[in-house]
């Protein structure tokens, strides 16, 4: 019979890559790690790993092992999960990773709402707080280094998420675009009116750095209106793109939720639509872990909360 440690073992092997790596985030010597590995061998009677240079990687047996594998650790997770939420107990820390607009736009509301919750055992909660890029994040999702990631996708830039994870859509965030008031009335755009990149092929653009998905997303929604963007500056802060198109420096496209407050520019959504979608990602079976499930309906609240308020505010009015 299969022992369930060993297909850990050997799902932390396919995560991390090494059995190096691998024996420290399970707290144990290498030479422990290979010998459970030959165990598991033995037991299943065919090679699960084979050396590719210095390192191991996993036979197709042991491709077809970590895949029922997701599946049974997610059910023991589920049950776990069942058992806590029978018991009404909740767990003392809770890590969340979130890209740096969700963690400035949601998070405060959440921890707001977590503290004057009316249920006493909730308010003992503890939420830690990483910010990471929605790869980091999903990244420390499977090496279980956080327990719930807050990312997002482009319709123009689809992402791919672990195989043993569940998402659940939090929020749409359209993609506007940022202008100075007085470009936008030389281009006769009043507040709140679709814009048409086509008409902005020759001006200077504002870009995050290259190595964000929001820059992509800029490369790919400028090339589908039939030009490549001339970029005079780059920042991965959202704020300072913002501050530099009050000063007239140039244009930038930037999702709802990035912009700063009191920002002093016109907003515009596009004539052809770009959309970011924010998910909430687990992993597979701790959905009704309780306090998994009270930080998902906080940030649902918290999510509803930021839509009442700036729910309108894509639309320009009162934007310059």
């Amino acid at each position: 019979m299969l022992d369930v440690r060993r297909l850990r073992m050997l799902q932390y092997l396919a995560t991390y890559g090494t059995v190096a790596a691998t024996a420290d985030v399970l707290h144990l010597t290498a030479p422990a790690v290979s010998q459970q590995l030959a165990v598991l061998e033995r037991e299943v009677g065919v090679p699960v790993v084979e050396k590719s240079g210095r390192t191991l990687r996993l036979t197709p047996a042991g491709e077809l092992l970590v895949a029922h594998a997701e599946v049974i650790l997610g059910d023991l997770a589920s049950a776990e999960s069942d058992l806590a939420a029978l018991k009404g107990g909740r767990h003392g820390l809770i890590r969340v990773a979130a890209f740096a607009s969700a963690a400035r736009a949601l998070l405060p509301t959440v921890y707001q709402l977590l503290a004057r919750h009316e249920d006493e055992q909730a308010r003992t909660l503890t939420v830690q707080l990483a910010e990471h890029e929605p790869d980091q994040a999903l990244d420390a999702l499977q090496k279980r280094r956080t327990d719930v990631a807050l990312v997002h996708s482009y319709t123009v830039l689809p992402r791919n998420f672990p195989q043993n994870s569940q998402q659940d859509i939090l929020m749409e965030d359209p993609v506007l675009l940022c202008l100075h008031p007085d470009r936008a009335r030389r281009l006769g755009l009043s507040p709140g009116q679709p814009a048409d990149l086509t008409r902005l092929a020759n001006v200077p653009w504002l870009t995050p750095h290259p190595d964000l998905s929001c820059y992509e997303m800029i490369q790919r929604t400028c090339g589908a209106a039939g030009f490549v963007p001339d970029i005079r500056a780059r920042s991965s802060d959202f704020s300072v793109l913002v501050s530099l198109v009050a000063a007239d420096a140039g244009v930038a496209l930037a999702p709802r939720l990035a912009i700063p407050g009191h920002h002093g520019v016109s907003l515009h959504p596009l004539l052809t639509p770009v959309t970011r979608t924010i998910y909430t990602v687990i992993r597979s079976g701790t959905a009704r872990r309780p306090d998994v499930h009270l930080l998902h309906t906080l940030l649902e609240q918290a999510a509803t909360e930021y839509e009442a308020v700036h729910g309108q505010g894509h639309d320009g009015k009162g934007a310059t």
